[in-house]
């Protein structure tokens, strides 16, 4: 099995220049986060529907909490102690669900 590595915080910031609405904080060890808005539940919980399955077959899954039309998503590798390329990988990905609905 791959050894899954922490990116430094330097790593992270750097990287999320292609990722402007997710921000960076060092709690935890480290971890990435982003706030969506929708037009009401039914399509945030879409969003979140779709968000799932992708984290299933990636096996590599958000913290979120949803809030009527707001989805809060944190992402971090808990293997890692901190931001791993699998969090910026699947935060480009929930970027592209969102822009997509």
């Amino acid at each position: 099995m791959n050894q899954i590595t922490k990116l430094e915080s330097s790593q992270v910031i750097e990287n999320l220049k292609s990722l402007p609405a997710w921000h960076f904080e060092d709690q935890r060890g480290g971890l990435i986060k982003r706030d969506f808005k929708f037009k009401d539940f039914n399509q945030a919980f879409g969003f979140m529907a779709q968000v799932a399955l992708l984290a299933e077959k990636l096996n590599h899954h958000p913290e979120w909490s949803n809030v009527y039309n707001k989805v809060s998503i944190v992402l971090t590798t808990h293997d890692a102690g901190g931001v791993s390329i699998k969090d910026l990988e699947l935060a480009t990905l929930i970027d592209e669900i969102f822009c997509n609905n």
